[in-house]
């Protein structure tokens, strides 16, 4: 007999199907097949970031200051080059990711990291109903100021109004390495979306209005750092619908009250195990 977060799994599929939940993509989805062909957390990337230049040792754990410590001292181009090899590889779409992407009625997918297994997956479904919306940084904001960009299935800048018209928005927030390479990484690309973020200023409208009325179930996400639980809290403000979160044993204290404050119910099984109810 199926127990209760089965069950629970099963209905949040359907949920997902229909366009009411709003699947918030992790890393850890990156390790669940074959041996993993870009990084998949923020240690690891910022040990590999150091591991390719000189950083200090007390920041080599840190990515948001081991990157900044290579933009202020060899150059952001040097840290965009860095970026742009490590995340070169495109994984193979996943069942998740395949799944996710032949839905029609799914209005959001946030997608918390680098690489491009969710685009890819997408453009081998044949839809062309779909584009990405990605947090842009600070060093290349040569056009205004502003906090994010539009990119369309063929990756050419688009304005905010075609972004809307999409029946699916794949949401960046801290940048993708495909097809710009504008990404959000170092202290200087967090400081001013950290300032205004409370109020919104950086979240995407079409975001803003596709999340109302809708929950969340995060897939393949950790909670151990305070910039990722900064990006969670708002974009998932106002939103109004119930949030779960499948998580493995041995959650650390500070994400366990993470979850509590925020209202997300987690689901402590195999990620795996999950997958599997959600797609079937």
């Amino acid at each position: 007999m199926p127990d209760a977060s089965d069950s629970l799994l099963g209905k949040l599929g359907g949920d997902i199907a229909s366009g009411r939940l709003i699947p918030f993509l992790g890393p850890d989805l990156l390790c669940l097949h074959d041996p993993p062909v870009v990084p998949t957390g923020a240690r690891e990337l910022a040990q590999l970031l150091s591991a390719k230049t000189a950083v200090p040792g007390r920041l080599r754990n840190n990515l948001w200051h081991a990157a900044q410590y290579i933009e202020s001292n060899r150059h952001r181009v040097t840290l965009d080059r860095l970026m742009a090899d490590l995340f070169a590889p495109i994984p193979a779409p996943g069942p998740l990711h395949l799944w996710l992407a032949g839905l029609t009625r799914l209005p959001l997918v946030v997608d918390t990291w680098y690489d491009g297994t969710m685009r890819a997956a997408l453009t081998a479904s044949g839809r062309t109903d779909w584009g990405q919306v990605q947090g842009a940084s600070k060093a290349r904001r040569l056009d205004g100021g502003i906090w994010t960009r539009a990119v369309d299935i063929g990756g050419a800048i688009v304005d905010d109004q075609t972004a809307a018209d999409w029946a699916t928005v794949l949401y960046k927030p801290h940048g993708a390495a495909q097809p710009t390479g504008d990404v959000l990484v170092s202290d200087a690309d967090y400081v001013e979306v950290l300032t205004e973020i409370d109020i919104q200023t950086p979240i995407p409208e079409t975001v803003r209005e596709r999340r109302t009325g809708r929950g969340f179930l995060f897939l393949g996400c950790r909670f151990y750092d305070q910039i990722l639980r900064t990006f969670v809290r708002q974009i998932c403000k106002r939103s109004g619908g119930r949030r779960y979160a499948v998580v493995p044993d041995g959650l650390t204290r500070n994400e366990i009250r993470f979850l509590a404050a925020e209202g997300i119910e987690p689901l402590v099984m195999p990620l795996n195990d999950a997958i599997s109810i959600l797609t079937h």
